[in-house]
């Protein structure tokens, strides 16, 4: 890594933590110029004001994100041919792995930012959406993947059950941070784990090989 580039990704570990600590609107940008050890011209060329470094913030965070969604549930895909299976193990794993992101009691970068929406420019919280978007379109996508061979329980919509997971997983890192418990966040994930396996209750080619049978015996 450049040293331009370690200049940056140390200014964005610095916001981070201090947004984290006390919100964004308490954080100022002298003292993470003065943390970071940089002069204010050296801050301002790598971020124009506090909405590019909430940008960024924002950015980092999801690419973050994304790897380790690839990663977890990449590896459930890798150990089972079954859809379902592989959901379950992938949320086993990124149940531990959040957890263990949250052991210090540390909060959300996008929730921080959301409390104090009116901070920023309409750019920050778009890009919020976007991976708001992007996180519910992925999970409607393996939940979609599991819907082809296993029958969804009466009144489950994919849609809610794939942004449940968010909500659980804010919900759990905020009650955590009340009990200054980080396991309670694999906790939670694992009861979303054991709501999804609820709401697909048996695969669709027993469901049919009954409706033969029902047929039959007619």
């Amino acid at each position: 890594m450049r040293r331009g580039a370690e200049t940056r990704e140390k200014i964005l570990e610095i916001a981070k933590a201090a947004v984290l600590a006390k919100g964004f609107n308490a954080t100022s940008i002298e003292e993470i110029i003065a943390e970071a050890g940089i002069t204010k011209s050296g801050f301002f060329y790598h971020f124009r004001d506090k909405n590019e470094l909430a940008r960024a913030l924002v950015h980092r965070f999801r690419e973050q994100v994304e790897d380790a969604l690839d990663n977890t549930f990449g590896r459930g895909g890798e150990l089972t041919d079954d859809p379902l299976q592989a959901f379950l193990i992938g949320l086993k794993l990124f149940a531990e792995l959040v957890a263990e992101d949250h052991r210090d009691g540390s909060g959300c970068i996008i929730a921080s930012i959301c409390y104090q929406e009116r901070l920023f420019d309409r750019e920050v919280m778009a890009s919020i959406r976007d991976f708001a978007g992007s996180w519910s379109q992925r999970f409607e996508g393996y939940l979609g993947e599991v819907a082809k061979q296993y029958e969804l329980a009466p009144g489950v919509d994919l849609e809610d059950l794939s942004d449940m997971l968010a909500c659980v997983i804010d919900g759990a890192i905020v009650m955590a941070r009340v009990r200054q418990e980080h396991k309670c966040i694999e906790r939670q994930i694992l009861a979303y784990r054991a709501q999804v396996r609820l709401a697909f209750p048996k695969p669709r080619r027993l469901a049919q090989q009954g409706s033969t049978s029902t047929n039959l015996a007619a």
